[in-house]
């Protein structure tokens, strides 16, 4: 078995984040070049480690996102955040010239991070079910309709694929270092750490 190589990340103020990613011709996605894209970014984003990376955060600007949120990753998380965030594990995912229908008005925040944004993390209200359509790693069509955290994550990767960031989108006023939101806000209630950004 070959070792996956791990590409670099590009951090906010590089062009690419801030540019609408190109359709990828079907016809090459079975090539080795995009095969390897997609191998890198998946070995990249559970390298990170990460639940999502879009090809622009690896300097690509092709419409291409992967996503895994892998068992792992929730142990250090409480019952009711677990509960609060509808935080499922899920096997690996490939979405290219994918789109992306928000379902229903309901909406939910949490505070996420950025692997481009590195060491930070921001209060940010999104849809809480989206379906997303496209194409996966071998070109063949899917559809997925999804709510709670897998749907947060393909929102956050499509914004990607816009040239938008989560720091578009958050309350400015809850920006704090991932460390800072951690030690104040972890293992609280939706609802408790609004009160306290409120008070804050």
């Amino acid at each position: 078995m070959r070792a996956m190589s791990i590409a670099p990340i590009v951090q906010a103020g590089t062009p690419v984040l801030r540019q609408r990613a190109a359709e990828l011709d079907p016809a090459r996605i079975r090539t080795s070049e995009i095969q390897s894209l997609i191998e890198t970014m998946i070995a990249t984003m559970r390298a990170a480690p990460g639940v999502g990376l879009a090809a622009p955060q690896v300097g690509v600007g092709l419409r291409i996102f992967v996503l895994e949120d892998r068992a792992e990753l929730l142990a250090n998380l409480s019952a009711t955040e677990i509960a609060e965030r509808g935080r499922v594990a899920f096997g690996a995912r490939v979405f290219i010239n994918p789109t992306l229908t928000l379902i229903g008005d309901e909406r939910v925040g949490f505070f996420e991070g950025c692997l481009s944004v590195n060491g930070y993390a921001g209060w940010v209200e999104r849809a809480a079910a989206v379906e997303v359509t496209g194409l996966d790693e071998h070109g063949a069509l899917q559809m997925w309709r999804v709510s709670g955290w897998p749907a947060r994550i393909l929102q956050h990767e499509f914004d990607h694929l816009e040239g938008a960031l989560y720091v578009d989108r958050m309350r400015t006023r809850s920006f704090a270092t991932a460390e800072l939101a951690k030690a104040r806000y972890g293992g609280k209630s939706a609802a408790e750490i609004r009160a306290l950004m409120e008070i804050g």
